[in-house]
Parts: C-alpha cells; sequence; structure tokens
C-alpha cells in the first residue's frame, strides 16, 4: 500500500541525487574550459562517475547543463565576494576576493559560451548576472568612498581586464598560463589602487556600455 505524500509538504531530492548532480556540473565545468560546449554528454558522466541516464535525468539538454555551470560559476564568484566583504569589511579585500575566484573558476572562458551559443535572456542567467554586476557594483563604490579605489574606472572595465588576464594568450598551454594568471590579476589590482599614478585615457566603462560592444 502507497503513502500519499501530505498536502503542501515539498518533497526533497535525497542526498546522493544532490551530490550526482553537483559533480556532473563539476565535471562539466572542467570539461567545457578544456574542450569546448560540444563535448559530448557521455564524456561528462564518465568523468563524473554517474551513468548517462543521470545526467538526462537532471539536464534535459546540453543547453540545460551549460546554463547550470555558468550559473553556478557566477554564484560562487559573487559568494566569494560577499563573504569577504561580511568578514573584514574591507571592500577592496573583497574586490580582490572577487577578481581572483573568476580567475579560479574559469569563468572568462565560460561565459562566451552563453554569450555566442545560448540563450542569454534566459531568467536563470539573468538573475545571476544581475547579482554579480550589482554586487561588483556595490564593491567598486563603496571601495572608492572609503579612498581606496581611483575614481576613474568602472565596472566594464574590471569586468575586460579579468576577462582577458584570465584567458591563455593564443597557442599556449592552458595549465602553463595558469602559473602566470594570479601574478598578473594581482599587478591589475595593485593599478586600481588609489591614489591614481596617471590619467587614464577615454571614460570609465559601465556595464550597459559593455553590453553593448
Amino acid at each position: 500500500m502507497q503513502t500519499a505524500t501530505p498536502l503542501g509538504r515539498v518533497t526533497r531530492p535525497r542526498a546522493d541525487a544532490l551530490r550526482n548532480r553537483e559533480r556532473i556540473v563539476t565535471a562539466a565545468r572542467e570539461m567545457f574550459v578544456e574542450h569546448g560546449p560540444d563535448v559530448p554528454l557521455d564524456e561528462i558522466a564518465r568523468r563524473a562517475g554517474v551513468g548517462n541516464a543521470t545526467v538526462y535525468r537532471n539536464f534535459p539538454d546540453r543547453d540545460a547543463l551549460v546554463r547550470e555551470v555558468v550559473c553556478s560559476v557566477m554564484d560562487r564568484t559573487a559568494a566569494a565576494a560577499e563573504q569577504a566583504l561580511a568578514e573584514t569589511g574591507d571592500a577592496f579585500a573583497a574586490l580582490e576576493r572577487f577578481v581572483h575566484t573568476a580567475a579560479d573558476e574559469r569563468i572568462s572562458a565560460l561565459c562566451p559560451m552563453v554569450s555566442s551559443t545560448f540563450d542569454q535572456n534566459h531568467p536563470d542567467l539573468v538573475a545571476a548576472r544581475e547579482r554579480i554586476e550589482q554586487l561588483v557594483e556595490e564593491v567598486m563604490g563603496r571601495a572608492k568612498a572609503a579612498g581606496q579605489l581611483r575614481a576613474d574606472v568602472g565596472v566594464g572595465d574590471l569586468l575586460i581586464v579579468v576577462a582577458q588576464l584570465s584567458r591563455p594568450p593564443a597557442g599556449t598551454d592552458c595549465l602553463i598560463s595558469d602559473r602566470f594568471v594570479h601574478r598578473h590579476l594581482q599587478l591589475f589590482l595593485d593599478g586600481l589602487r588609489a591614489p591614481a599614478r596617471s590619467a587614464l585615457p577615454g571614460t570609465a566603462i559601465s556595464i550597459k556600455e559593455l553590453r553593448q560592444s
């Protein structure tokens, strides 16, 4: 005899199902970075240590899996900055945590997949993108108000440079370039500190301008 689920009670996924989903997302992130968005889902299942049916049960198509990977990366990057801000109250330290975490998460390799191939206006992607943009705007605003961050840079400036410095130069091995990413990002961050040593050409780039470019 079956027992009916009481009305109003939400059935929660089992712990092992949640672990499998996380393993799939982690494996997909690694393989998308290594091979691009067209990597076979069977290979992702093999790296995750699950069956093909488990992948399709969690993600009905490739778009859904790519979207989940990109959203999870953006969410973890934003959470790192939020945690740094809560722990220290130091806006520039939160900015540094955001930049270095974005590099570790390979956000520069994953986000172009969405902009070039998949639906940019999916509600999940929009929410994750807006969260990260609002957080960076808030952190940069607080750092400027505290006299830590030069006044002539915008959120768009930061996101462009992080993407450029986190991406390996053409013809180089990703693992080799990883040795230098955080070194070069820290050089960039030191250049953001106030007082500025030189005047920047042009004007600060906003999020709106970045989206239009």
